[in-house]
């Protein structure tokens, strides 16, 4: 096991240095790239249809990991007894550039960073951003092998096309359904109002999607769910921070009450992991000016921690070898 932090150099804590995710390296040249994981933040929300903000969720995101970032070589989980993290190489590559009103550049740079981060071989983890970031981010698979698209949040996301707007918050998973890399969706936490019509549920379930509210997952259980989703492939998860109940996550622009708690969706992650193969991951719509106790924050960085751990806590995932 790799000696604590502790035991030489700075104690550097949560409060000092500059705020990248974990304090993990900063990676400047995208050419450059070697590392297990690489988190790219894509602080676009021109998609947003009611309150924006989420723009400034990456930098929320990043500030709140630092609270798990200080003295550890890895993370035990005294329930599982397991460390997670140890010896995970994980780099922050800053942000895609942002056009302010061009939603195609502002995605293509997302494209590109993501582009970057799979030609290294690393697992890309995005953080939004509105949900419309995904849509560059399922782009980036193009040349990749197939995908199953596995989707946490309080709104379906399935629609076409509104008064010219195809690149909104509210059409990612359409737009990911039309690609041919993208073999299936698993739709989870869906509820409550949505701007996503009965025909738009309709045409997801003629594609083949599993939509899922709440309510029936906790019926289902989380090997019910499992169950459900096929075996053995490469798994995209794309986390609206929404799929969770606005009492533990209150900062975001479209809060939906109903929703998850934290263990339900680390729980369904972690089965994943070890079900196929996670590829890819994004959370979106943090919107810390909503976010009055920083919880939001804290839950988005907490989780994507988590989600990392047991990804590569996966027996015979080996370090740095990304299947593609």
């Amino acid at each position: 096991m790799a000696a604590h932090g502790y035991d030489n150099g700075r104690l550097n804590l949560p409060f000092v240095g500059i705020s990248t995710f974990a304090k993990s390296p900063y990676v400047e040249n995208w050419d450059q790239i070697s590392a297990d994981v690489a988190v790219l933040g894509a602080p676009f929300d021109f998609g947003t249809q009611w309150r924006s903000g989420a723009r400034f969720g990456p930098r929320g995101i990043r500030e709140a990991s630092t609270l798990f970032a200080f003295g550890h070589a890895g993370a035990y989980d005294h329930e599982d007894d397991v460390t997670y993290l140890e010896g995970v190489r994980i780099v922050d590559i800053g942000d895609a550039d942002i056009i302010h009103t061009d939603t195609i550049s502002s995605h293509a740079n997302i494209e590109i960073g993501v582009r970057k981060i799979l030609a290294a071989r690393a697992l890309p983890v995005v953080l939004g951003g509105d949900h419309s970031v995904n849509i560059p981010c399922i782009n980036a698979f193009s040349d990749q092998p197939p995908i199953h698209l596995v989707q946490f949040d309080a709104h379906l996301d399935f629609v076409d096309e509104r008064h010219g707007v195809r690149y909104g918050h509210g059409s990612p998973m359409r737009r990911a359904s039309e690609k041919p890399w993208v073999t299936g969706m698993t739709q989870l936490g869906i509820r409550n109002v949505s701007s996503t019509a009965k025909e738009g549920y309709d045409h997801a379930r003629a594609q083949g999607s599993d939509i899922l509210s709440v309510r029936q997952i906790r019926n289902l259980g989380v090997e019910g769910v499992l169950n459900r989703i096929p075996a053995g492939e490469r798994y995209y998860l794309s986390i609206d921070i929404d799929g969770f109940d606005p009492s533990i996550a209150p900062g975001t622009g479209t809060p939906s009450h109903g929703g998850f708690i934290y263990y339900e969706v680390l729980e369904l992650i972690a089965g994943l992991a070890k079900r196929g193969t996670i590829v890819g991951v994004d959370l979106v719509e943090v919107a810390p000016d909503y976010d009055h106790t920083g919880t939001t924050a804290i839950l988005a960085a907490q989780l994507l921690l988590n989600a990392i751990g047991r990804i590569f806590a996966v027996s015979g995932r080996a370090v740095g070898k990304i299947s593609r």
